[in-house]
């Protein structure tokens, strides 16, 4: 027996399985149809599947559990470990084992694997007993821990066999000496989720190679000794493994041991293990010498190994397989063997599509290569890249805020818009299928498809088929069909939502856009008590951040640039008749021996359920009957055959608010309010806090007068109005008001500036209480964001630099590197607003965590304590003279700052996704003030012109006067009703989808601003360019925002770029 190696059965303290935690992801049809739930697709197995699972029972006779050991197999060994612990002490080679071996069992070492020593006794007496032996002293209370650290990382291959055999039924078990953790508990060692038994030597009281502890794993199994396999390194311990009965296989290199337990199996494949992955059933097995020569002189990718392949398990489309081979992560998707329904399962047109579209902005997988030739595999197949991302099956998104499910479907709508943008002539795919009569075809096609699977009458499909035929809408938009767009045909960036890819092209065609709009939002009509498909029916949706489907067509139609869509019902019925002869399709084959299922009489029933429910809906519409019969679904009008541009939609979530009268009863009561005090309270004020800031020694101080206001104002439940109801839905925080809402306020505050102050409103502020509102951690909202919400400090934003265009955010030179338990921070800001408030305590801070990541993923935003040492304010910056005290805009170098680790903000990399989060709402509350700002000049500029006379006759009465006073006015409203449409379209939609009306905001409002305050500076004169009147203040703060939302060019390109884009798109 070789005692250096004996010693190794060990548990390491501190130490954990490090599951693959990557997100490695293929999305499949489930019956072609939309949204099948886990019940449902438990119900109606594919072939495949039921294949797979009746050779996982054929093999799995003689096996049903295998067991693993710890250290050396599904870890390293231990043995290097100590090996190096001796040397480190300078201990003879051996030392340790020879000490472990020769005590035997009442030896310190096996004493403490059978939980009769503690930590510190095990580590006194295997002290004594080492240094005995050693004949120089010996400390061994290090010698666990450094064990454990050099053990973390287990082998993926002996994990990936584990998921494996999970996977296809058999029972797994972790069998392992070890030692008693203190003041630790199983959890704390590691995932148990990973086997269905761990089997822990100190938890039992005996160890391997005794075989007490075979006995009680086998029974905690459930399984008979010759039911098991066992894997490890030791043979002693296979030894007393066989005699009892269990096959054994000794571990000498993990990856070989995997290929052993591959044969003891019975043919399973146990490696490369991806999620939804089983071994290739028999009957869609591959000739792997002929894929790998396809690989070889096709594709150009070689290896001495052969490929890897697994099957994915859901799908009963196109069988599709993950392929490992030269390094390479693939998919295979190919036709099914046997006959097929006419044009069904056409790989090669799903490859041409998919590599034409990927290069015009839609996300595909990279495509490698079609081939057409049957006697390579079979049939016809392609490869492509196989995408690591998450896919939802589950539409309800749980575990997901309100804000994140949102911006999963916004992502999805923008996807659709992006396949339906597709010019197709550019992308060579006129020959793709015939423009115009869509709709008409796929009546007579699915009819057909229908008619050629029919097992009985359903009575509901023929009033269908004669219904639809009569109710094609009169015109008909043009684009490339996906013809299957689901959430669940989706993959989505690992952390961002982001779609990154778009699969099953099965049936795209060159077809009706709105079919595919009409595919996506299917579920909202499924009944409730469907079994396998996800309903929204008794779900409340809007709670949980999903849009209805008014809302998702909404965006869908602005982003596309159309108007609404009259004709719905026709496209929801159509939908559910198509879906419905697909499943008559799937069931006809099912009971042919194609598709065999367990449960064929309720895909019957499936097909007939969704025909009752598309008849449901056409017979109870009130669509008339329509001459054309050329199809469509776009009502263009008189447009000369062009697509309206227009926002609005038929029937949208809410009528716009254009005036406070409008506003909802709670709304208005808090406007009124909010008026009330400005005009009584802050108004006749303003002299008195201008006065205080006018002396030199009160620069930089706040005036009490403000703490006084700002006193009455939380009082009076004024406070905090800003935050947004999306943002704080329980009105926890603010007075849970929409952007819309708030903006009238806003324009309020922006008569008298110092109101933005008194409400606790006022920028930076409002924007880095958001962003901690959205994405700080609690620990971060407790000592940060509670004392701003309550007024009890200030804050400012560090992005702006001097020595580049800050413009764009990817130019900053400020790092943020990580040291230990902590960040160093260092540049040089400046334009930093708020620094020099006395009450400010912490910046928002921009800077670089990796220079070397994706361009947008480099910056990352942390919080930095103003009084943290390395912080230094070097001066303040004026506009135009003014020094906007006592909050300022400071010029801040931050040299070697040290933060804590917990002080960033949502993770490194997600500066831009905060940055574009914040900006939204508080580009709503600048341009209103804006509004606010230009009604006082107006009303300062009615008085004046009135009470002063020049040449005879007052100011009022000269042309000129009257002309710039009518042409303010137009502005003012013009520029009123623009903003408060992208509020209002951030309240419905989202700020994404409202990106336009916010551009054309920031270019609009300072600029009219900036005219209408000009007339009334020049109509008072000298007097305008003082301080006597606040009209030059408020100019100057116009001219800021031209720049502080960034440059108006900027903007204007991107205004630019949206309206050619709809004017291209108004030619398809």
């Amino acid at each position: 027996m070789n005692g250096d190696i004996k010693c190794k059965h060990i548990m390491i303290k501190n130490w954990r399985l490090v599951m693959d935690g990557r997100m490695h992801r293929f999305p499949l049809r489930i019956l072609g149809t939309p949204h099948i739930s886990e019940a449902g697709c438990r119900q109606i197995l594919s072939p495949r599947i039921q294949a797979a699972t009746l050779m996982a029972q054929h093999r799995t006779q003689t096996t049903k559990a295998v067991i693993f050991d710890l250290g050396g197999v599904v870890v390293p060994s231990p043995l290097a470990a100590f090996l190096e612990y001796e040397r480190k002490l300078g201990l003879p080679k051996g030392s340790i084992s020879r000490t472990v071996v020769e005590s035997g069992d009442s030896g310190a070492w096996n004493r403490l694997e059978r939980g009769e020593l503690t930590l510190s006794e095990f580590a006194d007496k295997f002290t004594e007993d080492v240094s005995a032996r050693a004949g120089k002293r010996a400390d061994m209370s290090g010698l666990l821990t450094y064990i454990g650290n050099g053990l973390t990382t287990p082998h993926q291959s002996i994990i990936d066999a584990v998921k494996s055999l999970r996977i296809e039924g058999l029972k797994t078990a972790l069998l392992t000496n070890n030692w008693a953790m203190e003041g630790e508990g199983p959890n704390r060692i590691m995932d148990r989720d990973l086997f269905d038994v761990i089997v822990e030597s100190s938890k039992v009281g005996t160890r391997k190679p005794e075989r007490r502890i075979y006995e009680i794993c086998l029974q905690q199994l459930d399984v008979k000794p010759e039911e098991s396999v066992f894997l490890d390194d030791l043979g002693v311990n296979l030894k007393a493994a066989k005699a009892m009965g269990i096959r054994t296989i000794k571990v000498t290199d993990p990856d070989k041991a995997v290929l052993d337990l591959e044969r003891e199996v019975g043919g399973l494949c146990l490696r490369r293990f991806v999620d939804g992955t089983t071994t290739v059933p028999e009957h869609l097995r591959i000739p792997m010498d002929r894929l790998e020569t396809f690989f070889n002189q096709k594709l150009n990718l070689h290896s001495t190994e052969p490929p890897v392949l697994r099957c994915f398990q859901h799908g009963q489309s196109n069988p599709t397989y993950y392929v490992y081979y030269a390094g390479q992560h693939l998919v295979l998707r190919k036709k099914p063997p046997g006959k097929l329904l006419p044009s069904a399962h056409a790989v090669e047109r799903e490859f041409k599509v998919m590599n034409a579209v990927g290069q015009f902005g839609v996300p595909i997988p990279k495509m490698y290569g079609l081939c057409e030739d049957s006697s390579v595999i079979g049939t016809p197949f392609y490869i492509m890249e196989y995408c690591k991302g998450r896919i939802f099956k589950s539409l309800h998104l749980p575990g997901m805020t309100y804000q994140e499910r949102r911006d999963i479907y916004f992502a999805m709508a923008d996807t659709l818009c992006k396949i339906h943008q597709v010019d197709i002539s550019k992308a060579g795919l006129d020959d793709y299928g015939k423009k115009g009569g869509y709709l008409k075809r796929n009546i007579v096609r699915w009819s057909k498809q229908y008619e050629a699977s029919k097992t009985e009458e359903i009575e509901a499909m023929n009033k269908l088929m004669d219904w639809l035929p009569k109710h094609l809408p009169e015109r008909e938009a043009v684009t490339i069909a996906h013809g299957d767009f689901r959430l669940d045909n989706l993959i989505f960036h690992p952390t961002k939502p982001e779609v990154i890819g778009v699969l099953d092209w099965e049936l795209s065609t060159i077809g009706d856009p709105i079919t595919d709009l009409c595919t996506c939002l299917l579920n909202y009509y499924m009944p409730a008590n469907f079994p396998m498909i996800t309903s929204f029916q008794n779900m409340d949706v809007a709670s949980l951040g999903i849009p209805s489907v008014q809302e998702f067509m909404d965006i869908y139609c602005q982003r596309m640039g159309i108007p609404s869509i009259p004709s719905w019902d026709f496209y929801v019925a159509f939908a559910l008749f198509r879906f419905a002869a697909i499943i008559q399709g799937v069931y006809k084959r099912a009971i042919s021996g194609q598709g065999s299922a367990p449960n064929s009489k309720l895909v019957g029933e499936f097909a007939k359920l969704m025909a009752e429910e598309g008849w449901k809906i056409a017979s109870n519409s009130n669509l008339r009957p329509t001459v054309s019969m050329a199809g469509g679904g776009i009502q263009l009008g008189n447009t000369g055959g062009k697509r309206n541009y227009s926002t609005s939609s038929e029937g949208a979530v809410n009528q716009m608010t254009v005036s406070p009268k409008g506003l909802s009863p709670r709304a208005k009561n808090l406007y009124d309010k909010v008026k009330d005090f400005i005009e009584k309270e802050i108004k006749p004020a303003e002299s008195e806090v201008m006065e205080f800031y006018r002396q030199e020694q009160n620069c930089w101080k706040v005036c009490p007068t403000v703490n006084r206001l700002k006193e009455k104002a939380k009082a009076a439940g004024l406070w905090n109005l800003f935050l947004p109801k999306e943002a704080d839905p329980e009105m926890k925080l603010g007075a849970g008001l929409t952007n819309l809402e708030y903006a009238f306020m806003c324009e309020e505050m922006g008569k008298v500036p110092l109101s933005s102050e008194i409400f606790n409103c006022q920028a930076p502020d409002t924007g880095n209480m958001e962003v901690l509102v959205r994405y700080g951690s609690e620990q971060q909202k407790r000592q940060w964001l509670t004392p701003l919400l309550n007024g009890e400090m200030k804050s400012c934003f560090g992005m702006t630099e001097p020595k580049v265009a800050s413009s764009d955010a990817t130019n900053i030179e400020s790092s943020i590197t990580r040291e230990r338990d902590h960040y160093v921070i260092n540049g040089h800001k400046w334009w930093t607003s708020g620094a020099l408030h006395p009450n400010c305590k912490i910046c928002i801070f921009m800077g670089k965590t990796d220079k070397s990541a994706a361009t947008h993923r480099q910056q990352s935003m942390i919080l930095v304590p103003m009084d943290a040492p390395g912080v230094k304010i070097v001066r303040p910056l004026s506009v135009f003279g003014y020094l906007d005290n006592p909050a300022g805009h400071a010029e801040v170098i931050f040299e070697n700052v040290k933060v804590p680790l917990d002080n960033m903000l949502l993770g490194e990399g997600r500066g831009f996704e905060i940055a574009q989060g914040r900006l939204g709402p508080g580009r709503i509350h600048h341009c209103m003030r804006l509004i606010g700002n230009t009604e006082r000049a107006m009303e300062l500029m009615l008085e004046r012109t009135q009470n002063r006379v020049a040449f005879g006759k007052p100011l009022a009465a000269q042309g000129t006067i009257q002309q710039d006073v009518a042409k303010s006015r137009v502005e003012i409203e013009q520029t009123r009703l623009l903003v408060l449409k992208a509020a209002h379209m951030m309240d419905n939609y989202g700020n994404k989808v409202a990106a336009p009306e916010i551009a054309m905001i920031k270019v609009a409002a300072p600029n009219m601003a900036l005219r209408v305050i000009d007339r009334a500076i020049q109509a008072h004169g000298g007097g305008g360019l003082s301080e006597d009147f606040i009209l030059a203040g408020m100019f100057s703060w116009a001219r800021v925002l031209r720049l502080a939302d960034g440059p108006d060019e900027v903007h204007l390109r991107s205004i630019s770029r949206q309206e050619y884009r709809k004017y291209n798109l108004s030619k398809l």
